[in-house]
């Protein structure tokens, strides 16, 4: 065999991503992507490359937007030419909006079989310009050369680019690449030196005067960050469930009722926000007020400016001065009031142990209710939340759950993900494998656990298939199935349509049995009726992959 101007290319290309700080590329196969996966392979057996493959390019963009979430680090993914490259959009918009840095590598035919009927060629040059950073529609190899292609799609999908206009914003960079047959051949032999990306510059925070009554606003991927500055200001902390940032004597309990109630919420003149806040609309309509100062920590592709006088910032610091202690008091005191409890009583040590028949009897009787007490979903969540633990990973789907979450836990320092940036249902389990490979990665512990509904994982079904040479992740997927889209019974639509409309073209009801499901692609399966099982399945060690399914109700 011998070499070809596509090899080469691919050879130099994936050596230089690598050089560029790139760790993980997913692939689906397809033959126009030949020289670029080969070149992968080569890669991954020197051990400078890890490689995902994935059968379904959807499931591959998802897989390489949760490892990008969790690693923060570029991540390639490769596909072939045709309707191979549109079933990466769901992902690309997604990191858009979330500020991810994805690498989308299409292979494309070269430019004199574009439109003209040649079989699986579209117009993939632009297909993504609305949702990407950079996009490059490359030289056929031999016409010219892919050399620098690499620097420039990283430092762009970092935010270390200038050039287009969004300096420190992360995203994804579309490389579209296109080559002549042969399109396979001899490697090249070239030297691989790993390399990190780049950051973008650090720039000087907007210093925060302390004299207005503020608030921050931790949206999803806020991180620890929002904690700091509310800390720092001694200001509440209205954080969501999946900001990352729901821990800390700030928090705020309850935040929807008081944030609508005039004494506390109505008196407030700043929000300084960090993420990308999606889960209540009290929250909006706060960042939409004319007479609120609002601060927006950039973060996704499109700034935050509901009120249409938001000011961005990429950091904040806080001037000296004497904290607004009222005002901060008057906040915990409330929060304490909102709290939700929803620990079991301690056991009855002196009733069990009483020698009066009827007092021993009782007792014993309030310990197998509380043991065969069945499972709602502020019972289900709670379980969730308390058998995680820093080590681990928390996935919340766009499902009813999250937001029953958001509304009754309490805080806790997880490492939390959820795809918000669009807050849709896809790619869901795909993400969280994503970001259990990469989390899990070089033999770190933990478990990453992803929470959602029924509809949200059948959506993403596809996601449930690993190939058996790739190493299993520590993965438990919770589904509380409620036998359909329980979350429009909450919406207008539930109040205004007829029942049976509402139920089939928006409830969408199923009979599907997820143990059959999990049986087909070779997971454990668990299904869980009360609180005690679920405990205890949630935290006997397992070492892959778990499918526990919670039956709810409607």
């Amino acid at each position: 065999m011998t070499s070809s101007p596509a090899t080469d290319a691919a050879a130099s290309l994936i050596a230089d991503l690598i050089g560029h700080g790139v760790r993980d590329l997913v692939l689906s196969p397809g033959s126009r992507s030949q020289s670029l996966a080969l070149a992968a392979m080569h890669f991954a057996r020197e051990g400078t490359l890890r490689v995902h493959v994935r059968i379904d390019e959807r499931v591959a963009g998802f897989t390489a937007l949760g490892i990008a979430r969790e690693t923060g680090v570029p991540v390639a993914v490769l596909c072939t030419s045709g309707t191979a490259v549109a079933n990466l959009l769901p992902a690309v918009m997604e990191a858009f909006h979330a500020g991810v840095p994805l690498l989308l590598l299409t292979a494309d035919r070269p430019p004199e079989l574009r439109r003209v009927g040649a079989n699986q060629a579209t117009i993939q040059p632009g297909i993504f310009d609305p949702w990407v950073r950079t996009a490059i529609d490359a030289a056929v190899p031999g016409d010219g050369e892919w050399t620098g292609l690499a620097g420039l799609a990283v430092a762009a999908a970092m935010g270390a680019s200038v050039e287009n206009g969004l300096p420190g914003v992360a995203g994804p960079v579309h490389l579209n690449l296109p080559s002549r047959e042969p399109l396979s051949g001899v490697l090249p032999e070239i030297e691989v030196s790993p390399g990190q990306a780049p950051r973008p510059p650090a720039e000087e925070p907007l210093l925060l005067d302390r004299g207005p009554r503020t608030v921050v606003i931790a949206g999803a991927d806020a991180g620890p960050d929002a904690e700091e500055i509310a800390h720092t200001g001694s200001w509440p902390l209205i954080a969501e469930v999946v900001s990352g940032a729901r821990y800390g004597r700030q928090v705020v309990h309850g935040y929807r009722a008081l944030l609508s109630d005039d004494d506390l919420g109505g008196r407030i003149e700043r929000a300084v926000v960090f993420g990308h806040p999606t889960l209540s609309r009290e929250v909006a309509r706060l960042l939409s007020r004319s007479d609120v100062d609002v601060i927006a920590i950039r973060r996704g592709g499109e700034a935050m400016n509901l009120n249409h006088r938001t000011r961005a910032a990429a950091s904040v610091s806080i001037e000296d001065g004497a904290p607004d202690r009222p005002w901060l008091g008057a906040w915990l005191e409330a929060s304490a009031a909102a709290a939700v409890d929803l620990s079991e009583r301690a056991p009855d040590q002196d009733g069990l142990a009483s020698a009066d028949f009827a007092t021993r009897r009782d007792a014993v009787k309030a310990e197998l209710d509380a043991v065969r007490r069945p499972l709602d979903r502020e019972l289900l969540v709670d379980a969730v939340w308390r058998a995680t633990w820093p080590h681990d990973r928390l996935v919340f789907g766009s499902s009813r759950l999250v937001r029953v979450a958001d509304a009754v836990l309490g805080g806790k320092k997880v490492p939390v993900h959820a795809n918000r940036g669009l807050a849709g249902i896809d790619g869901t389990i795909a993400t969280a494998t994503g970001i259990a490979l990469a989390s899990q990665a070089d033999g770190a512990p933990g478990v990453t656990r992803v929470l959602l509904g029924d509809l949200a994982f059948l959506h993403d079904v596809g996601a449930l298939l690993l190939p058996p040479d790739e190493a299993e992740p520590r993965l438990q997927v919770i589904v509380g199935n409620d036998g359909g889209g329980t979350i429009f019974d909450g919406l207008e639509v539930a109040a205004s349509a007829p029942r049976a409309d509402l139920d089939r073209a928006f409830y969408t009801p199923h009979t599907v049995r997820l143990e059959n499901l999990a049986l087909a692609y070779g997971w454990e399966y668990q299904r869980v009726t009360t609180r005690t099982a679920l405990d205890q399945v949630l935290t006997t060690p397992y070492g892959g992959r778990q499918l526990i399914e919670v039956p709810l109700a409607r």
